[in-house]
């Protein structure tokens, strides 16, 4: 069991940076404990897609499911390895957009707060009481501060657990503004001025590429498929070729999956922004 720890240890030292990444993801996992479960899935999965590969062709050679074996397995624990060490960078991509969603409304509330006389203890505060999202970092900095730890510390410990680098902004101008004493709300307007501009640029880009991919759709997703259906089915009636329903349930799923690729693909370009 040593070895076995030291060997996700010395693995868990390739991946640098993986303890920051796991700490915006907002999972509890050390990286040794991280990549020991990610290892294990891997294999588990691996094991699962080979005994389901062989279970549908039985009947191969013992010689080819060898090659398959040596070859086959090692590169399928590979990709499967890699695939699941991208799951902190898509869990610190939702929690970006969930962030910067609400990013622009939590910056003018605590301008707000500011310009009337609260105190940035209690504007914060109001902050942690009034947004989810971006409160609940508000709530950590505040609850760090109620067990002894001062504001500047515990906002530079947040500086490195936000998985926004808007809120890094935000959070980097309050510690500043507490070094040097200038005027938070004057500095604090400025970078959520910047921020809607870059959401604003980043819409337009959004609009610019929608076009061409709704035209690609329309000619992959709809036109494509429904004269390619259309030919399939003259061809065969004069070819005397028999279209089976696993042939047709097959042409389905491709063209289900080219829809959901479509879908996944607008998703994940559409800006996170809250209008």
């Amino acid at each position: 069991m040593i070895e076995i720890s030291r060997f996700y240890s010395f693995i868990a030292r390739r991946f640098l940076g993986l303890d920051r990444k796991l700490k915006q993801a907002g999972m509890p996992d050390t990286k040794t404990e991280f990549i020991k479960k990610t290892f294990l899935t891997a294999g588990y999965t691996t094991l699962a897609l080979f005994f389901v590969f062989f279970l549908f062709f039985s009947g191969m050679k013992i010689t080819s499911k060898l090659l398959i074996i040596l070859f086959g397995v090692p590169f399928a624990f590979l990709f499967v390895f890699f695939y699941l060490m991208k799951y902190p960078d898509v869990q610190i991509g939702k929690k970006e957009n969930d962030v910067n969603k609400e990013i622009i409304f939590a910056g003018r509330f605590m301008i707000i707060e500011l310009d009337s006389g609260v105190p940035l203890y209690q504007a914060m505060i109001n902050v942690g009481k009034t947004y989810e999202v971006v409160g609940s970092y508000f709530r950590e900095v505040i609850e760090k501060v109620n067990v002894g730890t001062t504001l500047e510390v515990a906002i530079n410990e947040a500086v490195e657990i936000v998985p926004s680098a808007n809120l890094r902004k935000i959070f980097w101008q309050i510690l500043n503004s507490l070094k040097t004493g200038s005027n938070i709300s004057a500095s604090m307007n400025s970078v959520i001025e910047q921020i809607i501009r870059e959401q604003q640029i980043s819409v337009k880009e959004y609009g610019r590429k929608l076009n061409p991919l709704a035209m690609f759709y329309m000619m992959v997703a709809v036109i494509i498929p429904s004269l390619g259906m259309t030919m399939l089915v003259v061809l065969a009636t004069f070819m005397g070729l028999q279209l089976s329903l696993t042939v047709l349930f097959s042409i389905l799923g491709l063209l289900g999956f080219i829809q959901f690729m479509f879908v996944a693909i607008i998703r994940s370009s559409r800006p996170a922004v809250e209008i």
